[in-house]
């Protein structure tokens, strides 16, 4: 498998596995990253959406995909931690423009969560410029069919 689809199959995964474990545990563990800490204006910091679960389900899988497709579990666990650090940039800036926990952004939801972690496999796996590019809009293309087949399916509670 080409290192750039194993990195577009890790990116997912990074992003899905909060999505799944909301679907697979409920409300259980269900803490935001944030204790749920309203500003002075009355926004979230970033939301009741970005739970500790969601993290931990986030790292966890996806070290654990990166090991099975042989790019190792440290390297898996970093591609999680900047995807959710891309995804809480997003959050927090959704929360500044006032956009609702959970709302849509086009791109704004697809690129930093994407982009963030491919900088670093940038440099790791020698990739060109371009090749980011393309990762970034496949990634974008890829997660947006996948939620709507995922809210056909009844896992996520919106098509975006």
């Amino acid at each position: 498998m080409a290192i750039e689809l194993k990195l577009l199959l890790l990116l997912v995964v990074a992003n899905g596995a909060p999505i799944l474990a909301r679907h697979l545990f409920n409300d259980h563990f269900n803490w935001p990253l944030d204790g749920g800490h309203v500003t002075a204006s009355g926004r979230y910091l970033l939301g009741p959406s970005k739970t500790i679960r969601g993290l931990i389900a986030s790292l966890v899988i996806t070290a654990m995909v990166a090991q099975l497709i042989g790019i190792g579990w440290p390297l898996g666990m970093m591609i999680a931690a900047f995807a959710m650090l891309g995804d809480l940039c997003a959050s927090f800036i959704k929360r500044r423009i006032d956009l609702p926990p959970s709302s849509q952004a086009v791109g704004l939801d697809q690129i930093p969560e994407s982009l963030i972690p491919l900088i670093p496999c940038a440099v790791v796996f020698d990739l060109h410029w371009w090749s980011v590019l393309y990762l970034v809009l496949a990634f974008w293309v890829v997660v947006v069919l996948l939620s709507r087949l995922l809210y056909l399916l009844g896992v996520r509670r919106r098509p975006y």
